[in-house]
């Protein structure tokens, strides 16, 4: 065997001390960038860097490690993501709408435990996805979606594309605990989120809906390299489990304790030791929540205290010693273009808003349910008024009325529900007392497609490969006119 030459020797040597020099730099300045929002340098010098790494690691591929700054995005796309079990439920929150609610959330506590003098920290509750991110021996290991709570999805290649997320923590590993888990949120600053669409527009493709489900579409990609054009940014919000001693006693001490191991936590965090001051922390970020550069729906509101929230410990799938103040529904004013009708799988005509898409509670809004004649009658909406429409959180976008103002002086048809099935003509029937109008032909395209939608969907049969779109092609060509066709299609 061939000994390498002493030149080759000093080569490599010079080689694996300018990576490991390279990486140590890049990571302080991703910690200057990120965590503390104080970069140091410009972005061509930061890319000068890069460069050099990625074509000293390109001479000497034996140097290249997982936790490289340059193997952020790496691999072929997957197949699908596995499950994780979550070693600690990812637990849900309780709400509460307003100072009084607020209120009674702190008394229960205090019937509880019987004590008043609770620590409260305070944080804008993000408007997006909740994940899991596994350390051990100070190197990011693994992470996952929150899911059901119990378990979810293993997206860790997706998760190291975002450069928030530390590869690497900012600490001797003999001075960590052995592993942690650290939970956050992942979303997408509505300025990316303007980027993203306005690429799209220009391409001809249909826009987004809202940044939050985009980020929820980008962290599920099966190409990390889509996920890392999407530009996804995190706050770490909460210490997890800890193998070995817990190093903090509080929540707000764990909070600075992850900032410093590189994390990025959310600097608009406040604590406050009068429940009154937390109400109006949340009641000032109602009014200043459009002046941030990310969507927030409300504010959490934790117990400080570890040993204190130990104590208050869970009820069902929620900590007695945390809730989300959310926020009011916001509410635009836009013109009802048309008010149309679409069927159900049982035959029901519903009708529904068209309406000038307008950006509210997150979302564009272009339609919106009106349920049944007599809620429009109720509304007394009409086509060709200024209506307010509504959304909240997850809510579906509704309707709340019209702007009379905006009407005078205009004759507006009061709309009528259509005498004949807007699809197959059939004439439409309408039992006396009910509010429902229905198409009473079995062969109704749209009936019957609905139907084998909800036939095959997860709530049913759970046939996979069924949709809205191949429902629809089934019945248009023919292929099936009624249930037990299905079960004559060729496999």
């Amino acid at each position: 065997m061939t000994q390498p030459s002493t030149s080759d020797t000093r080569e490599y040597e010079s080689a694996r001390e300018r990576v490991e020099e390279l990486r140590t730099q890049i990571r302080y300045h991703d910690y200057r960038y990120y965590t503390l929002a104080e970069p140091e340098i410009g972005d061509s010098q930061y890319d000068a860097m890069m460069r050099e790494l990625r074509a000293v690691e390109e001479q000497h591929p034996e140097l290249i490690t997982p936790d490289s700054p340059t193997q952020r995005v790496s691999g072929e796309p997957a197949e699908g993501f596995a499950v994780v079990e979550h070693r600690e439920p990812m637990l849900s929150l309780s709400n509460v709408f307003d100072r009084e609610e607020l209120l009674a959330w702190q008394r229960r506590m205090t019937r509880l435990i019987e004590r008043e003098d609770f620590t409260y920290v305070c944080e804008p509750k993000i408007d997006g996805l909740a994940i899991s991110l596994v350390y051990r021996g100070g190197h990011f290991e693994y992470g996952a979606t929150r899911g059901d709570g119990l378990r979810g999805e293993d997206i860790t290649s997706n998760l190291r594309t975002i450069r928030s997320i530390p590869l690497v923590l900012q600490a001797d590993p003999d001075s960590l605990p052995p592993a942690f888990e650290v939970r956050g949120e992942v979303y997408l600053s509505k300025e990316e989120f303007r980027r993203l669409n306005e690429q799209r527009a220009e391409a001809g493709e249909q826009l987004y809906m809202n940044p939050r489900n985009t980020a929820a579409g980008s962290l599920r990609q099966l190409d990390p390299r889509v996920t890392a054009s999407r530009r996804l940014d995190v706050f770490i919000y909460q210490l997890g489990w800890v193998e070995g001693e817990r190093p903090v006693a509080s929540h707000s001490e764990a909070i600075a304790w992850l900032r410093s191991l590189g994390f990025t936590t959310n600097p608009l965090t406040e604590t406050f030791n009068d429940v009154d001051r937390v109400a109006t922390f949340c009641e000032n970020w109602v009014e200043r929540r459009d002046g941030l550069e990310y969507e927030i729906d409300g504010v959490v509101i934790k117990v400080d205290d570890l040993a204190t929230q130990r104590a208050l410990g869970v009820v069902g799938r929620e900590p007695r010693w945390a809730t989300a103040w959310k926020f009011p529904a916001e509410q635009a004013v836009t013109r009802l273009n048309a008010i149309q009708v679409s069927v159900g799988r049982t035959g029901v005509l519903t009708p529904f808003a068209v309406l000038e898409p307008v950006f509210v509670g997150g979302v564009t809004v272009s339609m919106a349910t009106l349920h049944n004649l007599d809620h429009v009658r109720e509304l007394d909406i009409r086509a060709g008024d200024d209506v307010i429409v509504q959304r909240a959180g997850d809510v579906i976008p509704q309707v709340v009325g019209p702007v009379l103002s905006r009407r005078e002086g205009r004759d507006l048809p009061i709309f009528e529900m259509p005498e004949t099935c807007p699809v197959c003509g059939t004439p439409v029937a309408h039992d006396e007392g009910e509010a429902a109008y229905y198409c009473p032909n079995r062969q109704c395209p749209t009936k019957l497609a609905r139907l084998i939608e909800h036939f095959t969907s997860r709530y049913a049969l759970d046939i996979e490969g069924f949709g809205e779109e191949r429902s629809a092609m089934l019945v248009d060509r023919g292929f099936v006119t009624s249930l037990a066709d299905l079960y004559d299609l060729p496999g």
